[in-house]
């Protein structure tokens, strides 16, 4: 719970926050005579600001703390920023990576400092404020009639997961439009990189009796499995926004019948001939539960599948692992290190399909990271247990 004062009156509200983070020590009510300039300092302070005034108002609030996070406006920001830039140019990529996850976290800790109060129905009683009960209601569930509070950035961010639940993402390696569209839910990784996509469904299949898709988000790879005429797939995760996203899309797309989502950390019961996995890429600390599809600390997802496959193969069979490249440049996992995980669990490599990747982000110069988003490549490492 949270608690302030308005109008001479204590309030309080349930605190609602997907990435766990913690409410602000302290809470003002904020309007829309709030100039950017104050609203600015005090979210660099730690300060909330729960707003009373008009909706969009509140969102163009974010906005002008966005600018003023880019622009680092004052002589003392602009000198802080120039040694940072300095500090940048002399890392190494491992530090590059900490420096640019660091500068993440304190931006979205100062846009996240606009509050929106909720009704016990998800309604918000705000001027000019759009209905967002139902993208609540998908991402957290059933309103329970208390009066809550989230920050306005996690509530846009709900909207656009409603966005991408509705309309879907076209999934060409499911095959022809309209019927290749994959739902994702808020919190489940949407398949918006189509290469490791492609990656399974073009490299020749060992069998079409039977595979496991292990940690399978939306089911997208589940599915592609199926479509490529695999007749049973046995599909995990343990996330239950994953498990639900799975069977959904899975249904919508006819496969149902050959797909079977079960809840299971890693592996089902079993062997199969055909084992996939696509763990979290890059070795670092989630902050919040989408960035599980892509962050997996110490590697525990990659080590704990590499560990049990041998166990879950038939004889003959082959383990598929998805996996970038991107944290060798990065400098926070070497190759040698993922070879001697492969060895260690007696396992063998029989073959490795690259690719480069499609999206944009290799080519923008002033991303932080493009040095290594340039050298990228994503791989799908056919592998088998020792003999």
């Amino acid at each position: 719970m949270i608690e302030w004062s308005h109008q001479g009156q204590n309030r309080q509200a349930l605190w609602r926050s997907e990435s766990g983070a913690p409410a602000p020590r302290r809470i003002v009510v904020a309007d829309d005579t709030l100039a950017a300039d104050t609203a600015f300092r005090m979210a660099c302070e730690g300060t909330g600001l729960l707003w009373q005034g008009d909706f969009q108002n509140a969102r163009m609030l974010v906005q002008a703390l966005m600018r003023r996070i880019d622009t680092r406006g004052s002589k003392p920001r602009k000198a802080a920023a120039a040694k940072a830039a300095q500090k940048a140019a002399a890392a190494t990529p491992a530090e590059t990576f900490h420096l640019h996850r660091q500068a993440q976290s304190q931006r979205a800790r100062v846009l996240a400092s606009v509050l929106i109060p909720l009704d016990g129905d998800y309604g918000i009683a705000l001027r000019r404020a759009p209905d967002l009960r139902q993208a609540c209601t998908e991402a957290w569930g059933p309103a329970d009639g208390k009066p809550s509070v989230a920050t306005l950035r996690e509530l846009l961010g709900l909207v656009g997961a409603h966005e991408w639940r509705k309309k879907g993402v076209e999934v060409p390696a499911l095959g022809a439009a309209p019927n290749n569209r994959i739902h994702p839910y808020y919190g489940v990784f949407s398949p918006v990189r189509g290469e490791y996509v492609d990656l399974v469904a073009t490299t020749p299949l060992p069998t079409t009796a039977l595979a496991f898709d292990i940690g399978c988000g939306t089911g997208v790879l589940a599915a592609v499995l199926a479509r490529r005429g695999v007749q049973r797939v046995v599909a995990t995760d343990l996330d239950p926004r994953a498990l639900a996203c799975a069977r959904e899309n899975v249904q919508r797309l006819g496969v149902a019948a050959q797909v079977e989502v079960v809840q299971a950390y890693l592996f089902p019961d079993g062997r199969a001939p055909l084992v996939v996995c696509n763990p979290p890429w890059v070795p670092a600390r989630a902050s919040s539960p989408i960035e599980r599809a892509v962050y997996d600390e110490g590697s525990a997802m990659l080590r704990g599948f590499l560990s049990g496959l041998a166990a879950h193969l038939e004889p003959g069979g082959e383990g598929w692992l998805i996996l970038s490249d991107l944290a060798e440049h990065l400098g926070l996992r070497p190759r040698a290190q993922l070879l001697e995980w492969i060895a260690g669990a007696g396992l063998v490599v029989l073959g490795r399909h690259d690719v480069k990747p499609h999206h944009g982000k290799p080519g923008d110069a002033t991303d932080a990271l493009h040095t290594a988003r340039a050298a990228e490549v994503t791989s799908l490492w056919r592998l088998a247990a020792a003999t």
